[in-house]
């Protein structure tokens, strides 16, 4: 069966909507800031069962969609920061007391849309090995908690697992958590470079893009992990199958082919992803499509998702 790949959980559970399926073990909070501009949906699943309808692990899914996350705009910029920083507070166990972090900057510096997490990295108040050696008279708050960093890169340029690596570093260095940052994939082209997932089920290097990896979770690595990531690409069928859509449904609204449409309305989701699936050759079935200027949103996004962690764990920030 031909799947259409996502990494976000709010879109899987769109999708159940859509089929008009049983969302039963699922629970949805929706909640909006600065009139409408940020929008943050958890998506709690509870049950095994429920895990297996939306492909996805037991545990908390918190989407953020921040539609002028692409705009040069600081205030803006700084408020998707906060809210980020108040997830991230909101997941982490322990915080009665000093916390050490780990942050892993997943995926390939060198490919342009996968470089989130190393350009996350790049831009951390890195603070472990300060306090290590000048204590709390090293900083004016006392909120700071040690954080270290890594960019594990990928096993094309290492030869070894994220997972080997990331294992390696925890043994050695005993953090209390791990907070991993990767691109994702989308089902939407309108959610690209516009939606934060956080979650405390971990994450599976390259599933976004059917490289799939060891998975990084609390049970694989014996620390909590929490995943935050941001769609960077998004399947070329995808793109097809919305399109096909849209035409059909303009062609309708004219009055000029409306058996089109209720054809391709008699159709489910699985069966629309099959006929697009036909319709293109196998090069493009094996496409990912990103944004023209990915350079430069990567670069902007990297900013906001650092700043986020700064603030929640360099800056003394109360959730």
């Amino acid at each position: 069966m031909f799947e259409v790949r996502t990494d976000l959980a709010l879109e899987e559970q769109e999708r159940l909507q859509e089929q008009q399926e049983s969302s039963r073990g699922i629970s949805v909070r929706e909640e909006e800031y600065d009139d409408g501009e940020i929008r943050i949906t958890t998506v709690k699943i509870k049950t095994e069962n429920a895990g297996k309808m939306m492909g996805k692990p037991r545990g908390t899914y918190i989407t953020l969609e921040a539609s002028q996350l692409p705009e040069e705009s600081e205030d803006y910029h700084r408020n998707v920061s906060g809210k980020l920083a108040e997830l991230l507070l909101r997941l982490i166990p322990q915080k009665d007391r000093e916390l050490s972090v780990l942050v892993a900057g997943l995926g390939n510096r060198s490919v342009t849309p996968d470089a989130l997490g190393p350009q996350v990295v790049d831009n951390l108040c890195i603070t472990r090995h300060l306090l290590q050696e000048y204590g709390r008279a090293a900083f004016e708050k006392e909120q700071v908690q040690p954080v270290s960093a890594i960019v594990p890169g990928v096993m094309a340029q290492t030869g070894m697992e994220t997972r080997e690596i990331l294992s390696g570093v925890i043994e050695q260095i005993r953090p209390d958590c791990l907070i991993a940052i990767d691109a994702l994939a989308a089902r939407s082209a309108r959610r690209l470079c516009r939606t934060i997932q956080i979650s405390n089920t971990g994450i599976c290097p390259g599933s976004g893009v059917g490289n799939h990896r060891h998975s990084i979770t609390e049970k694989t690595i014996g620390i909590p992990v929490i995943a935050v990531g941001i769609p960077t690409v998004v399947e070329a069928a995808t793109i097809v199958q919305d399109s096909m859509a849209e035409f059909l449904r303009e062609l309708s609204r004219i009055n000029s082919m409306p058996s089109l449409q209720s054809s391709w309305e008699k159709l489910d989701e699985a069966e629309h992803r099959e006929l697009v699936r036909g319709l293109l050759s196998p090069q493009l079935n094996q496409m990912f499509v990103t944004t023209k200027d990915i350079d430069a949103q990567i670069k902007q996004m990297s900013y906001t998702v650092s700043e986020g962690i700064n603030m929640a764990f360099c800056s003394g920030f109360e959730a």
